[in-house]
């Protein structure tokens, strides 16, 4: 999981987009306040990063810039590089610059394994239950789903560039994480496998992040039934077979319950409807539309 270092809304505008009728509007959509759409950090988990043996001051910038943005805030090296505030580490560092660089801490593994619960990480995961310093393994996603159940103090501990955390190392930590890839290259750029991991654990460690809260979203039942409406509308109008009808609109309905539209996306598609149910029963009143 190590290798050579590393640097560094749309929007659309449906002019054609129909407000759903009254009868929906009449219901009130789903909205949840700023404080709902808050996921609170989980208070059970503190977790630190460790950097072992580093050897490029890049790759200490590289992960101080991913810590930043998971939510970790505490970085401790064992035996690191000079890192010069004029150098590559503050360079890849970003806004981690402010914070997180300036503020690790030098450590010895000893002292991490003696106060942490420790994670290690690897790219050599193909050893079996015979062998016990590699294996078990967990990849991140199994990491996280470990940690949902319990409160700890927990230290993520990467290795040297090109080698990683040698098996004595490895044999002093409590569990071995990897991250799965092809087999013919699985070694991941050490920022690039710290990063992974931080973003499986970014379930305890981030408050609030920049995406909307998109499980409340979804249009009101109201609104999609207009859809449904307007579909059956439509197949009036083309004069659909009348004994594949009951099924055709089955079939819309468990499409679109599928699909959770937003409250646009079922306005947009009532105007589509709509607009084609229209222009099939009177095509002269269109023929000039530009």
């Amino acid at each position: 999981m190590s290798g050579e270092q590393h640097s560094d809304a749309d929007t659309c505008d449906d002019s054609d987009a129909t407000r759903v009728s009254d009868e929906a509007h009449a219901t009130d959509t789903a909205t949840g306040t700023d404080e709902d759409n808050v996921s609170e950090a989980d208070e059970d988990h503190e977790f630190i990063v460790v950097v072992v043996d580093p050897k490029t001051p890049g790759n200490v910038g590289t992960i101080a810039r991913a810590m930043k943005n998971f939510g970790i805030y505490d970085l401790r090296l064992v035996n690191p590089p000079p890192l010069d505030p004029d150098g590559e580490a503050y360079g890849f560092a970003g806004h981690a610059r402010e914070d997180v660089l300036p503020n690790a801490t030098e450590t010895t593994l000893e002292e991490v394994v003696e106060e942490y619960h420790t994670i290690g990480t690897t790219a050599v995961s193909h050893e079996d239950s015979t062998r016990h310093i590699r294996y078990p393994f967990k990849t991140p996603v199994e990491i996280a789903d470990s940690l949902e159940s319990v409160k700890t103090k927990t230290a993520l501990v990467f290795g040297r560039e090109g080698t990683g955390l040698d098996n004595e190392e490895l044999a002093m930590l409590d569990e071995v994480c990897c991250i799965p890839a092809d087999g013919r290259y699985p070694v991941l750029n050490l920022g690039q496998a710290a990063t992974i991991l931080m973003y499986e654990l970014r379930r305890f460690t981030v408050e609030e992040t920049q995406l909307p809260d998109v499980e409340r979203e979804r249009a009101s039942e109201a609104e999609i039934d207009v859809v449904y409406r307007f579909f059956d509308d439509l197949l009036d109008a083309i004069d659909y077979r009348e004994h594949k009808r009951d099924k055709t609109s089955q079939m819309m309905r468990r499409l679109i319950g599928r699909a959770h539209p937003t409250e646009r996306e079922a306005a947009t598609l009532t105007g589509v409807l709509r607009r084609a149910a229209e222009r099939v029963r009177d095509p002269d009143r269109f023929r000039d539309d530009d």
